[in-house]
């Protein structure tokens, strides 16, 4: 074969890989996470998301509307599939899948190496983090997909601005709306502004005083983020079966968005930067496995072959490193998807340098593009895509049995079980892990509307006061049952008798509130 006809094959190669590897990383993902996908319904936010997207409410601050939109468009186009809990389940092995491909756009983007590329995205979605959360609905998978989105067009107005192309200006006005979405639907997009503020100002320092293109990208970005957020206080007006809050009243609407229930979770962040340290290098590890030595080594060679990229990347990695080591609330593991694929992008760089530079070292005449040698580069490329994968794919099966929720069925079971047991007319009293699976038996299912629940954040919402105001508001009139975590159960029943409803799984018991004890000295102290 002349060199000609290698370059000509090796030009027709590249685009048919530019479309199919992405897709092809992007199924296998997608199968990785339904074949660990939970069945149905989940406890805690899984069950919140499971029915505040079906009916288009307002889910827990922010509100998470960029979020709650899509996965009311994709309940509507996954019907046939099966009930509501499995199709947003299904949409997290999705933006898994559309997280992976893009992952390998950018990584050919970044190396020029398509079998790099479907190494990293393949590492990606191996990784058990990211593994984990695509098996059950959670608004931190669509998230990871946008970091990609973003990374993808940010390169590409990079590399157009740096040719002189006369569209770049429109993949920055892309990647701001983009921006736009991602800040609709997780707060941590807040923490991406500043590296991508670096990599503007060190890519086109003079974007700035270009007020036309300023305007376009500030266009972009505000309207995208005012058109989403419309989402809350125009479905709390219109009535949505589930809204937390009160999104439709100013004040509301501010709480909800600023996420301010949440304030004081942020704790000590200049505090123990050594033992914090420590921890992020021990889940680093828990991530990549021996990959885990490379990184820093990884960034250092990102750093050299693509500065600008370090700069932007660098900046995301540490600052949001920082705030999830500070953030004292909730599944905080989830937080360190976009470090994970940032640090899988320079290990895939890093990949890439490798290649360039054995074949430096195999190649007598690095411009002959004969048979021979293409044959050459594709098993260097082969070898070290392998290598990159290699530690995560050796442990998949292992991975697979720590994140596997496909025989998870408590939330379905136990909600099952305390609408069987639940006396007519009753009242339940519950807290918010285990309120979400009986609000979607309620508002998705139809199942005992004449129960009622109350969350405590019901409690709050519909100012029905403490646990104790709400007990004897309404025990004279029907049922009482507590769903109460061990510590608020054992004040409780200082001031209340109970019976106790064993649950035969023992995931949570309920107790029937049988009436108001003797005496007591502790709060709430009543007579018979």
């Amino acid at each position: 074969m002349s060199g000609a006809q290698a370059r000509h094959l090796g030009g027709r190669w590249s685009t048919l890989a530019s479309g199919v590897a992405p897709t092809l990383v992007g199924l296998v993902a997608f199968a990785l996470a339904r074949s660990t996908l939970l069945p149905g319904l989940g406890l805690w936010d899984t069950g919140e998301f499971q029915v505040v997207a079906p009916v288009l409410g307002t889910a827990h601050p922010t509100g998470y509307p960029s979020y709650v939109l899509l996965g009311w468009l994709a309940s509507l186009l996954l019907t046939p599939v099966g009930e509501p809990a499995l199709r947003m389940n299904l949409l997290s092995a999705i933006t898994l899948g559309v997280a992976a491909g893009l992952t390998v756009v950018l990584v050919r983007r970044l190396t020029g190496q398509t079998l790099v590329a479907i190494a990293a995205g393949s590492l990606l979605a191996l990784t058990p983090i990211p593994w984990r959360v695509g098996s059950f609905a959670d608004p931190h998978m669509l998230h990871l997909a946008l970091v990609g989105g973003l990374l993808v067009l940010l390169v590409g107005w990079e590399a157009r601005t740096r040719s002189g192309r006369a569209d770049a200006d429109r993949w920055l006005v892309a990647a701001a709306a983009l921006y736009g979405v991602a800040l609709g639907n997780q707060a941590l997009t807040i923490l991406l502004a500043p590296g991508i503020a670096l990599f503007i100002v060190v890519v086109e320092p003079g974007g700035w005083l270009r007020p036309a293109q300023l305007g376009r990208c500030a266009l972009a970005l505000f309207g995208v983020v005012a058109l989403v957020y419309l989402e809350l206080p125009i479905r709390a007006a219109m009535g949505a079966p589930l809204v937390y809050g009160h999104p439709d009243t100013f004040g509301g609407f501010w709480y909800v968005v600023l996420a301010l229930q949440f304030g004081g979770s942020l704790t000590g962040p200049f505090s123990d930067l050594a033992g914090k340290a420590g921890a992020l290098a021990s889940l680093a590890t828990g991530q990549f496995g021996p990959l885990v030595a490379l990184i820093p080594a990884s960034f250092l060679v990102v750093a050299v072959r693509r500065p600008r990229y370090a700069l932007l990347t660098g900046t995301w990695l540490i600052v949001t490193c920082w705030f999830a080591a500070s953030y004292t609330n909730a599944d905080i593991q989830r937080y360190y998807l976009g470090p994970i694929l940032i640090v899988t992008s320079w290990l895939a760089v890093a990949a890439g340098v490798v290649i360039e530079a054995v074949e430096a070292h195999l190649l007598v005449l690095p411009d002959d593009a004969g048979i021979r040698v293409a044959a050459l580069r594709l098993v260097v490329s082969a070898a070290v895509g392998v290598a990159l994968v290699a530690p995560a794919a050796i442990a998949a099966p292992t991975t697979r049995l720590v994140v596997d929720r496909s025989a998870d069925t408590r939330a379905a079971d136990w909600s099952g079980w305390a609408f069987r047991v639940a006396e007519p007319n009753a009242v339940l009293v519950t807290w918010w892990g285990f309120s979400t699976p009986l609000w979607y038996r309620q508002l998705i299912l139809g199942e005992r509307p004449d129960v009622r629940v109350i969350d405590d954040r019901t409690r709050v919402d519909e100012r029905l006061g403490s646990v104790d105001d709400v007990i004897r508001a309404n025990l004279g009139r029907g049922p009482v049952y507590l769903v109460r975590l061990d510590a608020d159960r054992l004040d409780l029943e200082q001031r209340w008798q109970v019976e106790v409803v064993p649950d035969p799984d023992g995931t949570q018991a309920l107790l029937r509130v049988v009436g108001p004890r003797a005496a007591s000295n502790g709060p709430g102290t009543m007579a018979p």
